[in-house]
């Protein structure tokens, strides 16, 4: 399946030390313009969902919406986490990837 590829890259990423999780980190991440992607649980806050969509809108860094706290928190390594961002290129370019496969 075309989902578990994304949770796997992005607990490679995690591992790697190229990815960040939590509102602040991912925020921090984003406004420094180290963040090449972002990813947020569909379970969030409609608040949170906004600040973020408007924040990737504005520093033009993809955002997705993918998942529940839970899965992305365990595809992590972690407890629950609402949101991450990946730090590198190229797990970004493959995360990407994988989510037109599964929109297709």
């Amino acid at each position: 399946m075309k989902p578990d590829k994304i949770l796997s890259l992005i607990g490679l990423a995690t591992k790697a030390g190229r990815c960040v999780s939590g509102e602040f980190m991912t925020e921090r991440e984003t406004k420094c313009g180290r963040a090449t992607l972002v990813i947020v649980a569909e379970d969030s806050s409609d608040n949170t969902k906004k600040k973020f969509r408007d924040m990737c809108e504005f520093y033009k860094v993809p955002i997705y919406f993918y998942g529940d706290k839970d899965t992305l928190g365990h595809a992590m390594g972690k407890e629950f986490r609402a949101s991450l961002a990946i730090l590198d290129e190229g797990f970004a370019k493959g995360i990407q990837k994988q989510f037109e496969t599964v929109n297709e």
